[in-house]
């Protein structure tokens, strides 16, 4: 159960990010309710009663930047580089040994 706890974590890191992308500084009411970061806390605090916080925080993370970079690239047409494939690569490998090394 904590792994799904992480993963929810990870997607409302996501959705709290792409919120402020689109309240404009805080200037738009609606999305800026989505940069509420509680229930990724939440989450995150729940996963962190079993998982090791090494483990569990660069889960995290690395689910809320590859989320948001290609949320970024599918949203807001930002570059579709090379080097941005690579580094996501890169993050979701470690992200996959640190899930199966994490027992």
């Amino acid at each position: 159960m904590q792994w799904f706890y992480l993963l929810v974590a990870g997607l409302f890191e996501i959705s709290w990010a792409v919120g402020l992308k689109f309240s404009h500084g805080f200037t738009k009411i609606f999305p800026a309710v989505f940069t509420v970061m509680i229930l990724s806390f939440y989450f995150l605090s729940q996963a962190l009663k079993q998982l090791p916080l090494g483990t569990a925080y660069a889960i995290w993370t690395g689910i809320g930047t590859i989320g948001t970079v290609i949320l970024g690239i599918l949203i807001f047409k930002e570059p579709l580089t090379i080097s941005k494939l690579i580094c996501i690569a890169l993050i979701v490998s470690g992200i996959t040994g640190l899930k199966l090394l994490a027992n």
